[in-house]
């Protein structure tokens, strides 16, 4: 489980990080996670609100759906990989989470979670150019 939490964590990362640049926004600088050389923190707040909800969804849904079987894995006397295949499965069942369509709860219509992470770190900047009041943190029902 913590081989695929630590891979789907890495993808949301990932995208997270993607949006941050495509805002401008420097990733390093963040609000709850202190910055340290090489640790994004500005993503890794941003994420920490789409984890439950993207990356440990999917491992439940892998898991429960029985997707996420021994051959999904290498298994080695000190560590736990995901296979090449294993990497595709987890992939394919990640980015069918982030099309995912929600309600956003600060605008009220349904966007994907991919799109729901975008708007997020659009919300964020606007919060800091002072276009907005404060931040809503992304929640869902």
């Amino acid at each position: 489980m913590s081989c695929l939490l630590s891979f789907l964590y890495g993808l949301l990362v990932k995208d997270v990080m993607t949006a941050c640049y495509a805002l401008g926004l420097d990733p390093y600088w963040g609000c709850y996670h202190q910055p340290r050389r090489g640790r994004p923190a500005l993503v890794l707040d941003l994420a920490e609100e789409f984890r439950p909800l993207v990356a440990d969804s999917t491992a439940f849904t892998l898991i429960n759906n029985r997707q996420a079987r021994p051959a999904t894995f290498h298994v080695h006397p000190v560590s736990v990989a995901l296979t090449k295949t294993g990497r595709g499965e987890v992939i394919g069942a990640y980015e069918r989470r982030l099309a995912t369509e929600i309600r956003h709860p600060v605008f009220g219509y349904q966007v994907t979670y991919r799109r729901a992470i975008e708007i997020q770190a659009r919300l964020f900047a606007a919060c800091l150019m002072g276009e907005i009041p404060h931040y809503t943190a992304f929640t869902s029902r």
